[in-house]
């Protein structure tokens, strides 16, 4: 035991020993502007008495050690720190990136929202900026004043009480004179302090999920009261009030989309059939991947299936068990197809019906009460001549009479939380450009990458796709196309919007 003992306490002294090595090497890096910043950030959680005597990194590393804000295990105040200061490149001797102080900010800063305010005001004010506005703020300054730096200026101004988180109308005042362009720091601290209360109240409306309808119509109206009368008392905040109250409204009657994974996009893309090629299909294809990558799905492309294979590929996803981790789920079938059904490769028809059926809330629990999107890039009837260069998406075989027929309403289930998005209306055909793709699908795509980083939902986007399609004609002018959805949707469906630009 006393040899485990030993080995114990020599493994902490070498934690420790590494551990101010590191805060050694970081304040080596720092020059005397940074030691003031530092200083300055640390007001709040060190007292000023101790802080005046602070002339090193060092100094202030150890006034955080000892009042156990900064330790061997928890280096993160150390990072908020640099990462303030805009020492992005010291981050990596800690083992942070900026990214990831970034990521950590909301739950884990200590640096309070004033601090940070009148830090940034403080990056911002100029050497010329600084003699005005110590000029107008003569008469609260000393008499035997010193060279002062801006963070010198501020701490004074706290000093005599003339600067407080509750109150920085001296601020505002040098600042209308000086650079009114400073105001916008001072006004966004505000408003995010005067909207702190009416946050803390609308959040709360995300609460009532579990009551019944009755009740959660109440408690959003008391919630609602509350805020609205806080609101009154901060004019200021009216707008973030509407605006937040709004967006949290919306969330709450949108379908839950903000889980670590988003979920699983199937793409069959069937090209090469016995009789003929659904050439620019791969067009398609290529992006409806690029796009629902974008929107964070985890694409799989399938290749000429026939119709048994689509049925044991829709098998094989209805049992699977990773869906329980996933928002939502998307199948796109671009294919031949008649009233109501899609083509295998192998010419013979798989109902769209059948196809949805196995993810209803019995056949896969897992995606119960998520959405579940399909959308069908297929002719809906047989019946036309083709353009020089846009071709029907139908066989050419028109199918004898006694062939059953189904309708698009007969195709979605009769339960909850699903979407059927149809390239073109029951009997009718859809086109496809040999070299472009397919117009729905093309139009799809376009609209969601439009309309997706404006925060519109599904249908929203899908009525836009519509108005698209409409809008085009085949080369003689004659042959249009209209689209059809058709949903049991229960709430909103919004795709968050992606941090990347669309992808084209």
């Amino acid at each position: 035991f006393q040899a485990e003992s030993v080995d114990s306490s020599n493994m902490e002294d070498n934690v420790n020993w590494k551990f101010r090595q590191q805060l050694l090497d970081i304040s080596e890096n720092l020059v005397t502007e940074d030691v003031a910043a530092l200083k300055f950030l640390c007001t709040d959680l060190l007292h000023l008495s101790k802080l005046e005597g602070v002339t090193s990194a060092v100094d202030i590393f150890n006034l955080l050690i000892a009042q156990e804000y900064l330790n061997a295990k928890d280096t993160f105040l150390l990072a908020e720190l640099l990462y303030r200061i805009k020492c992005h490149s010291l981050l990596k001797k800690l083992g942070y990136t900026k990214e990831k102080v970034q990521e950590c900010l909301h739950e884990k800063g200590r640096v309070s929202p004033y601090r940070q305010m009148l830090y940034e005001l403080s990056e911002n004010i100029t050497n010329e900026m600084l003699k005005d506005i110590i000029f107008l703020l003569q008469s609260h300054l000393p008499k035997r004043l010193i060279t002062l730096s801006a963070l010198d200026l501020l701490i004074l101004l706290e000093k005599q009480g003339l600067l407080t988180k509750d109150n920085v109308q001296i601020l505002e005042k040098v600042c209308v004179n000086v650079s009114p362009d400073l105001l916008e720091t001072i006004n966004c601290y505000k408003k995010a302090k005067g909207e702190k209360f009416i946050l803390k109240y609308c959040l709360s409306l995300e609460t009532v999920g579990d009551f019944c309808p009755h009740h959660q119509l109440r408690l959003q109206s008391l919630a609602a009261e509350s805020c609205l009368l806080h609101m009154y008392e901060n004019p200021g905040a009216k707008l973030f009030f509407c605006t937040s109250f709004y967006s949290l409204l919306q969330k709450m009657r949108s379908y839950k989309m903000d889980g670590p994974h988003r979920g699983f996009c199937l793409v069959i893309n069937n090209v090469n059939f016995n009789s003929s090629q659904r050439k620019g299909s791969c067009k398609d294809a290529e992006q409806l991947e690029r796009v629902f990558t974008w929107l964070g799905l985890d694409v799989r492309t399938y290749t000429d299936l026939t119709a048994q294979a689509i049925i044991n590929l829709m098998q094989t996803w209805q049992h699977l068990q990773d869906h329980k981790d996933r928002n939502c789920f998307i199948c796109c079938i671009l294919s031949h197809g008649e009233s109501g059904a899609v083509y295998g490769t192998d010419e013979e028809l798989v109902s769209i019906r059948l196809i949805m059926s196995h993810f209803t809330a019995k056949q896969c629990p897992q995606l119960a009460a998520k959405p579940k999107l399909f959308f069908i890039q297929a002719c809906q009837g047989t019946n036309i001549q083709r353009p020089v260069y846009v071709e029907a998406d139908a066989q050419i075989p028109v199918l004898p009479s006694t062939q059953q027929s189904f309708s698009l309403f007969e195709s979605i289930p009769e339960e909850a939380d699903f979407l059927l998005g149809m390239a073109t209306v029951d009997g009718c055909v859809s086109f496809r450009h040999t070299a472009e793709g397919t117009w729905y699908i093309q139009a799809l795509c376009s609209k969601l990458q439009l309309l997706v980083p404006r925060g519109e939902d599904i249908l929203s986007i899908l009525t836009e796709v519509n108005e698209d399609v409409a809008r085009r004609a085949s080369c003689s002018g004659t042959k249009k196309q209209m689209p059809q959805p058709a949903y049991t949707l229960r709430r909103k469906f919004i795709f968050p919007v992606p941090m990347d630009p669309p992808p084209s």
